[in-house]
């Protein structure tokens, strides 16, 4: 029992050398950002998903576009990504046939417009994705440095000792294993979040782009 007592994880992590308990201290706070950032970066791109099928649908209904826009600049928040950023190109085409301008140049501004927009929207879609990338890519070898610094210390213990036995050694080294488990359970889940949401936005992007040029025709079919 006292053997089993001095091998729980607690106790191992509460015995582990001050260096060690440093670098599990940093690998378990990654861990928890990476979860909060993947639980609320799953509910962004549902939402967002969500709100571009229910824009794509109201503007493909065949409504006017300009009830449409109006709807959507009361509550932009509420509208999604792609709302904002048909909103930003109805307002630039709108100031530019009141500006006279003619021909292919009537559509220069609003496809500005959309462009910065849709980056503006992509920028806060990819938002802490940064994180995730680099928790995974980083916290295995953070962690490894935590195991190769507390196995040194566990075996540099064994030269005070007259007789070096494997009971003597086993906690040092269970210890010091453990920062190399928690810099994995930081690192899995963040690598897979990061591939998962990196595919969705991608998705997004497209449907985006898309969105842009066939409204862009839309409008140059009005110029003409």
């Amino acid at each position: 029992m006292q053997a089993s007592s001095d091998l729980s994880l607690l106790s191992l992590i509460g015995h582990a050398s001050f260096p060690v308990q440093v670098i599990m201290l940093l690998l378990f706070s990654a861990s928890v950002l990476s979860w909060t950032f993947i639980f609320s970066k799953r509910a962004a791109l549902r939402r967002a998903a969500e709100q571009t099928r229910r824009f794509e649908d109201d503007f493909w209904a065949g409504g006017d576009l300009t009830v449409l826009q109006q709807a959507i600049a009361s509550r932009r928040n509420e509208h999604g990504a792609l709302a904002r950023i048909f909103d930003a190109g109805m307002t630039e085409f709108v100031k530019a046939r009141r500006s006279s301008s003619r021909g292919d140049t009537l559509l220069d501004a609003p496809r500005r417009a959309m462009n910065a927009a849709l980056q503006r929207e992509m920028d806060g879609l990819e938002s802490h994705l940064n994180f995730l990338a680099s928790t995974g890519s980083v916290s295995p070898y953070v962690g490894l440095l935590g195991t190769v610094w507390g196995i040194m210390h566990a075996f540099m213990g064994l030269s005070t000792m007259q007789q070096a036995t494997l009971a003597a050694v086993a906690p040092g080294i269970a210890e010091a294993l453990i920062a190399t488990a928690i810099g994995l359970f930081a690192a899995i889940p963040a690598v897979l979040a990061y591939n998962r949401y990196t595919s969705q936005i991608d998705r997004l992007s497209i449907r985006f782009e898309s969105f842009v040029e066939e409204f862009l025709n839309i409008l140059q079919r009005q110029v003409h």
